[in-house]
């Protein structure tokens, strides 16, 4: 019963209830990683409230973008290829991968990003199954 009704779910709704559920755990990492790094490089006072807002908001956007561009490209490949397998996840994991590395200049990198991300995506995906 589950499956008819996750099937029935239009992509968008999908891709937005992943980024709010995704960035909110980031902007739980930014609270947890802020406060840390600005000790560790001796912030204080009005400085480092910046620096742990900044760190917040980074992260809870990040993360609330890859997996919203993660769930929406995957249901989109479900759709269109009209079977839910591990090739969509793997997909969908080497297109966050490949965003994820597009802020570095080397292709060696993204290649590695994107099929690291690819392979735990996939991963992600096989045992949630099971």
């Amino acid at each position: 019963m589950d499956e008819k009704i996750h099937g029935d779910v239009p992509c968008s709704s999908l891709a937005v209830e992943s980024t709010i559920r995704i960035g909110t755990a980031g902007l739980i990492w930014g609270l947890c990683i802020g406060p840390y790094e600005s000790r560790k490089i001796g912030l204080k006072g009005v400085a480092r409230a910046a620096f742990v807002a900044k760190s917040v908001g980074g992260f809870g956007l990040q993360c609330g973008l890859f997996a919203g561009v993660f769930s929406i490209t995957r249901c989109g490949l479900k759709r269109y290829r009209r079977k839910d397998d591990l090739v969509n996840g793997m997909i969908a994991g080497s297109v966050v991968g490949a965003a994820v590395a597009a802020r570095c200049r080397s292709w060696k990198q993204g290649v590695g990003m994107a099929c690291l991300v690819s392979a735990f995506s996939a991963a992600a995906d096989y045992f949630g199954r099971i």
